[in-house]
């Protein structure tokens, strides 16, 4: 897929990729074998009738390639934009054998987006439906919530959802930079929503400004958490406490939904200087990484493994390489140094050593002893992983929670320890990707769904 040149994108906010033209789509959903047993589907955490939506795009029926991808994917534009297809549906195609896999990822976006353009969200209309089976709140808008919200709407309930922040979207508008997912496209997909029939309830904090008590006291029948992973881990060092360490969600935020890339047009300050320290080595430090290079500083990713255990996405990696941030691999920051006011201005670092597997697979890692070196850095951006914010189950009696915090639920049925709540994404998994994040609000939508006719008496087909 085309992109913006290197030395032109560093110094803009818009999108890197700039899509398939119809004959380059055409062209590439061509390559398609069609295969019988269809081992992609089986890769795609939502079930897209893969083979069924590039043939379309192959004969050039573009709106029938979205009707396809629709049945079972409520955020296509967003999930070939951000998804990582190359370990999910394209590593099973059957041409990654001997070759490139089909670029399913880019013709699900080409399809999305030629829905958007095309049609704008005024033509074609999702068909509202009507209600009647009962009331479901959804707590989080982000890719669990707003899957949920879809597939209930769908199957007949009146859908609220919940909201704590300004924006809707959750990681999908906080944590992900305009130039990898524009915000025009998310705000095109809760239009959709809301054509659809689904209400949406900013600015809410459950547990602070309702609790889920509440909710069931204002006449809904069951409650949906998709309240994602958005608490951010620390490094537990000495000096993360001084001025200009970030978090990476802090940062993110500050950037996408606070505007402070235009300040002191905006009042959102944010100093970065000229050194940057990108502390992890997944797809947020990344999408850090390459926002600071954006607000004109030099970047360093320190990551204490080797870089073919960086966790990235291997395109954002090469992007990142390409817009200038230097790696240090096998690398562990191990303090951080102020001067006299209180801001950084460098951070200690040790060498690591790579170790025996873990049962998660990767090495171990282990620091050498004596190796010991500073790095300046005016900013350093803490990128390490994220867990589940605490305020639901601290609020919520009965509400069971595991191991870092996650809410635990029953693995067929997705419900919590409280009857008539249930959860999926993020919260119940910790950090993971965004359709997997949406698989689980799907079956856990289903699941509310025959819980809800049960208890009712209606038959359960």
């Amino acid at each position: 897929m085309p992109t913006q040149p290197p030395q032109d994108r560093i110094k803009n906010f818009q999108e890197v990729a700039l899509g398939y033209s119809p004959e380059m789509a055409r062209r590439e959903a061509a390559r398609c074998l069609q295969c019988r047993q269809r081992p992609c589907v089986k890769g795609c955490p939502v079930g897209i009738d893969i083979p069924g939506f590039v043939r379309a795009i192959a004969e050039g029926d573009f709106a029938g390639a979205v009707a396809v991808i629709r049945q079972d994917n409520t955020l296509p534009a967003i999930c070939g934009r951000v998804c990582p297809q190359e370990v999910q549906c394209e590593s099973h195609c059957v041409l990654g054998r001997k070759g490139e896999p089909l670029a399913i990822g880019n013709l699900e976006r080409f399809a999305a987006d030629w829905e958007r353009e095309t049609w704008g969200g005024a033509a074609h209309r999702p068909n509202r439906v009507r209600g009647g089976k009962g009331k479901v709140a959804v707590v989080g808008s982000g890719p669990a919530g707003l899957t949920a919200a879809a597939e209930l709407s769908r199957l007949g309930y009146e859908v609220t959802i919940f909201e704590a922040l300004h924006t809707p979207g959750g990681v999908l508008a906080y944590g992900i930079p305009e130039f990898r997912l524009p915000k025009d496209i998310l705000a095109y997909e809760f239009r959709q929503l809301q054509l659809q029939g689904v209400e949406l309830r900013t600015n809410v904090l459950i547990g602070s400004t309702l609790t889920i008590d509440d909710l069931f006291s204002l006449g809904f029948q069951a409650v949906f958490l998709g309240t994602g992973a958005g608490l951010p881990h620390l490094l537990g060092i000495p000096g993360e406490d001084l001025n200009g360490v970030y978090t990476a969600n802090e940062f993110l935020t500050r950037v996408n939904l606070m505007k402070a890339y235009l300040y002191p047009q905006v009042d959102t300050p944010l100093y970065l200087g000229k050194h940057v320290v990108v502390i992890g080595g997944g797809n947020t430090a990344m999408d850090a990484a390459r926002t600071a290079v954006r607000l004109g500083s030099s970047v360093t990713v320190v990551y204490r493994r080797s870089r073919e255990h960086l966790p990235a996405r291997r395109e954002e990696i090469l992007h990142a390489e390409e817009e200038g941030v230097e790696f240090r691999f096998l690398t562990s920051p191990t303090a951080i140094k102020g001067d006299e006011e209180g801001w950084v201005e460098a951070i200690q670092c040790v060498a690591m050593e790579l170790g025996d597997p873990t049962e998660d697979g990767r090495p171990a890692v282990r620091p050498i002893p004596g190796s010991e070196l500073w790095l300046p850095a005016d900013s350093v951006i803490v990128a390490i992983g994220q867990g589940p914010n605490p305020i639901v189950a601290r609020t919520t009696p009965g509400l069971e929670t595991g191991l870092h915090g996650v809410i635990e639920v029953a693995p067929d049925t997705f419900m919590t320890s409280r009857e008539g709540v249930f959860a999926a994404g993020d919260v119940i998994t910790g950090g993971a990707t965004v359709i997997k994040a949406m698989g689980g609000g799907k079956k856990a939508a289903q699941a509310i769904d025959h819980y809800l006719r049960n208890r009712s008496g209606r038959p359960i087909s």
